[in-house]
């Protein structure tokens, strides 16, 4: 992801003013001529390089999911220090704008009972996070929008038994693929789907740029929800 997302803000016309890794800590970096930085990394790194860049006043744009349960603490800080984040659990156009039709979907379909909701998602090999923020994302939104339904549990290959008011979030691992979600709604007497399949990871690397160049000069806590309604 790193090295597309470089690729991108490149021909984007940036200017690359500093790299982070396993080997090169972002403490090593010099902040002085760096506008924004982009975070994807692992979840026990993201909270840290939030707090960093809050203090450095650097805005942050982080890609990396699975670290919700360190939100908290995290809005504490960039509050604290005046700082700006920006995060997603994915910064593809089309993911969000697919989050925004489950919530409709969830919506319309929480007056219909006799459906039986599910979803899908299926990554490469090299996914560590197992569901996807994205599917954690879809998952919880459902939650929402839908009343009648209390929580979701997860399974790897195969459908998990559920209990009423609970719904199954399935995950697949193969080999080459980018990203594909699907919510499903079914019924004796049909299917209802919606499905977002990615063809690279080029989508994810932009809109990861795009939101680094709106968050500029912006100062609070933000998603990727704002940047594609503003």
């Amino acid at each position: 992801m790193g090295k597309i997302i470089e690729d991108i803000a490149l021909s984007r016309g940036h200017t690359i003013t500093g790299k982070s890794n396993s080997e090169h800590s972002i403490e090593e970096l010099n902040f002085d001529n760096i506008d924004v930085a982009i975070e994807f990394t692992v979840p026990h790194f993201a909270a840290k390089h939030i707090e960093f860049c809050s203090k450095k006043k650097t805005p942050i744009v982080v890609g990396t999911t699975s670290w919700d349960s360190q939100l908290p603490y995290v809005r504490d800080i960039v509050t604290e220090n005046e700082g700006t984040l920006l995060y997603a659990s994915n910064f593809s156009i089309g993911v969000n704008i697919f989050f925004e039709l489950n919530k409709r979907l969830a919506e319309l379909m929480s007056t219909h009972r006799e459906y039986n909701v599910e979803i899908s998602e299926t990554h490469h090999t090299q996914k560590i996070d197992a569901p996807s923020g994205t599917a954690t994302s879809l998952a919880n939104d459902i939650l929402v929008e839908n009343k009648n339904i209390s929580s979701w549990i997860h399974n790897e290959n195969e459908s998990p038994r559920t209990v009423l008011g609970q719904f199954g979030v399935v995950s697949h691992r193969i080999e080459g693929v980018p990203g594909t979600h699907e919510v499903s709604y079914s019924s004796e007497i049909d299917t209802l789907e919606i499905k977002h399949t990615a063809h690279s990871r080029q989508g994810f690397a932009l809109g990861a740029v795009l939101a680094a160049e709106w968050v500029q000069n912006k100062k609070g806590i933000f998603t990727m929800e704002d940047v594609i309604k503003n």
